[in-house]
């Protein structure tokens, strides 16, 4: 089976998803063209049997909202089935305890399912990037394809589904819109990976994006460093600001989000997950300015409002904007459905379907 970077130009089959810097234009506008398909006829595609009796394994390391709902509705709605799994009651090697090995493991799942995808963010690492590497570590012994389902650096279906909300409502040309990414204020703690993901995907089909958040909440420096290539190559532009005003000016889209500082993970390896948090709250209820209310979204473009959810309420977003007319929150939440079954089907179904 071919696996990332070695399957053909015309064929999705076998290919693994860990972000989608790693995957063409070409490929993810085919993903988002049958995720459109997927959402236009749910019940009656012509693939929706493409993975008939077919499994899709689901590694979960940290838990989730909505994202066990969403991939068990994509294999079912596909004639598949999702297997929910919980890598502590596996018999896995660890740093501490005796186990079998990813390259085993791997191997041996693949005997057995159709692709593994796989879920593990920060509280359940030891250092930024750790969860990046479990993944690609999986994706070199498995002949399956390894899809993220949210890990420590990027979330490609979230990114995907957010791009899938705004063309929506925004239409399918985004180019030169300006998407606002702004820090909010929360008590939630989040992970870097929804956002990176944004800023990427969306510098690489052409937006405008800022970037906006307080000094200190700085994110990858090599994710900067690759939207920067992005909006050169798209003709589009990418910018960081520590400004409100200037974030919001002219704004299309607004997707505020609390994210954790860089501290975060020296932090919690010294004082533990909870002490962490604690302090990462406390330091985000100083920056009182920084929700995303009806005043801020007035300096937009008539801008729709966007998140990958959960939302914390009342701290990165106020009530009135995030049910208000603009919100295009549950759509986006919906379109993740839409974007997992077109991602499961053009990398796990026989390439005569896909």
């Amino acid at each position: 089976m071919a696996k990332s970077g070695k399957a053909s130009s015309k064929s999705l089959f076998g290919r693994d998803l860990i972000c989608t810097q790693e995957w063409s234009v070409e490929e993810l506008e085919r993903t988002l063209a049958l995720a459109f398909e997927f959402k236009a006829n749910r019940f009656d595609h012509p693939l929706r049997n493409c993975l008939d009796r077919k499994t899709f394994f689901m590694f979960f390391y940290n838990p989730s909202v909505r994202t066990r709902q969403s991939f068990e509705c994509a294999a079912t709605e596909l004639g598949g089935h999702a297997q929910f799994l919980e890598p502590t009651s596996m018999r896995l090697k660890t740093k501490t305890t005796a186990g079998e090995t990813i390259q085993d493991a791997a191997n041996v799942m693949s005997r057995y399912a159709c692709g593994i995808g796989i879920r593990t963010l920060e509280t359940a690492v030891e250092h930024y990037g750790e969860g990046d590497e479990l993944l690609r570590e999986y994706a070199k012994w498995a002949s399956v394809p390894i899809i993220s389902m949210a890990h420590d650096k990027f979330h490609p279906c979230q990114g995907l589904a957010d791009v899938m909300g705004m063309r929506m409502h925004g239409g399918k040309n985004l180019k030169r819109k300006k998407l606002l990414q702004v820090w909010g204020k929360g008590a939630l703690v989040r992970s870097w990976c929804s956002v990176q993901e944004s800023i990427l995907i969306n510098t690489r089909l052409g937006l405008d994006v800022t970037l906006a958040y307080p000094e200190g909440y700085d994110l990858d420096p090599e994710v900067y460093k690759w939207c920067e290539s992005n909006a050169a190559a798209s003709g589009g532009r990418f910018e960081i600001v520590h400004g409100l005003e200037e974030g919001y000016k002219g704004a299309d889209f607004v997707y505020s989000r609390n994210w954790q500082s860089p501290a975060f993970y020296a932090d919690m390896k010294k004082v533990g997950v909870d002490a962490a948090k604690k302090k990462e709250i406390e330091m985000a209820a100083k920056y009182d300015d920084w929700i995303c209310n009806k005043e801020w979204m007035s300096r937009t473009r008539n801008a729709f409002f966007t998140h990958c959810g959960p939302v914390d309420r009342g701290a990165e977003v106020t009530d009135e904007v995030c049910d208000g007319p603009r919100s295009i929150v549950y759509d986006v939440a919906e379109n993740r459905l839409h974007v997992q079954k077109a991602i499961m089907a053009l990398t796990m179904a026989s390439p005569k379907q896909g």
